[in-house]
């Protein structure tokens, strides 16, 4: 037994004079980081209280900040009494988007499930009706403005992107030359160009008393800039269907929607789960950038927290509950899908 247990790192570890090498340097860091770090944030830290002086005085962490700060980080300017109702909104997205994720529940009600989470968001976040105080989207952040613009970003770009793929292909002229133009433009200036010609540039050309929602402008623009992104990796998965099944799909009398929906989308859109995987995990990063224009989302709010001058300090405890928050949500769309791409998996293997 001792025998088999030495036997995988001596032959993975330890085979050449190169990786015996490799491997002792690995351990030596892993030695010399990973015992200080345990030490630092869950041996000696400060777990609570709101004297900034205790954690000063400790020789841990200073999770004591993000126990006295959470509210603000997670909710940001909305009113302190209602921070229920964002929790509330928050919640729904994440019970909705749980239940999306099993392929069991891709049918008809799935439509009306998120339309009857949408709405009750909206009226959770906005308020105005049935006793609820209204707040205006300006005092929206955090944790649920970031799942907003996400999910709303790439729910609505996805279908537009396999549109302006499609539209890419297209045999008409016209039909191409407007989507070529409009993912060449869009992938040609940074996101946060656009977020500021959505702020700032696209008001002065509205009519005079005419004005639009700040964020509506921010999400419109987040929606445009992913599905220009999104449409390149479709067409990649487009041009990897075999020729052969544009050739069966017309032999069989089908018309051009029927065969695009039917036989090639499926197709392509299963050879780009990880392109398209990786540009939703890009875009829930890139919310952040609409600090540009104001919006307070989760790191706006963490950067906003720092200013109080007695936690200042505690920078790295900030930023690190900021990133486990987002981690956590970009490592689901990871494994999930890893977990798609298992699922769709007919045994189709190209040449």
């Amino acid at each position: 037994m001792a025998v088999r247990a030495l036997h995988w790192p001596r032959k993975h570890l330890f085979n050449t004079v190169p990786n015996t090498i490799l491997t002792l340097l690995c351990l030596w860091l892993l030695w010399e980081t990973i015992p200080p770090l345990i030490q630092w944030a869950l041996i000696d830290p400060v777990w609570s209280g709101d004297d900034p002086a205790a954690c000063r005085a400790a020789e841990g962490a200073c999770w004591a900040f993000v126990a006295t700060k959470h509210r603000f980080l997670l909710f940001g300017l909305f009113p302190f009494d209602e921070h229920w109702r964002p929790l509330l909104a928050t919640l729904l997205f994440i019970a909705a988007l749980v239940v999306s994720s099993n392929p069991v529940s891709w049918r008809w009600w799935l439509a009306a499930l998120w339309a009857v989470v949408v709405i009750v968001c909206a009226i959770l976040m906005w308020g105005g009706v049935f006793g609820l105080t209204y707040v205006d989207n300006t005092q929206w952040g955090g944790v649920p403005l970031t799942l907003i613009l996400s999910v709303v970003g790439i729910t609505v770009s996805f279908p537009l992107a396999v549109l302006l793929a499609l539209g890419r292909r297209s045999d008409l002229p016209l039909i191409r030359a407007v989507s070529i133009g409009f993912i060449e433009l869009v992938r040609g200036v940074p996101l946060i160009s656009v977020l500021f010609m959505a702020s700032v540039m696209f008001p002065l050309f509205l009519p005079e008393g005419m004005s639009v929602d700040k964020l509506l402008r921010a999400q419109v623009g987040i929606i445009l800039f992913t599905a220009a992104y999104l449409a390149e990796a479709i067409r990649g998965g487009l041009q990897s269907v075999p020729r052969g099944q544009f050739e069966a799909a017309d032999a069989l009398g089908l018309g051009y929607w029927k065969k695009t929906f039917l036989v090639i989308l499926p197709q392509a859109l299963k050879v780009s789960i990880p392109p398209i995987v990786n540009q939703f995990i890009s875009m829930f990063k890139d919310t952040s950038l609409v600090i540009i224009i104001g919006l307070f989302d989760l790191m706006m709010t963490t950067k906003t927290a720092l200013t109080d001058p007695p936690w200042r300090p505690f920078y790295v405890e900030a930023y690190l509950f900021a990133a486990l928050i987002y981690w956590a949500f970009c490592f689901f769309m990871s494994r999930y899908s890893q977990f798609l791409e298992r699922r769709l998996e007919t045994g189709h293997r190209r040449a």
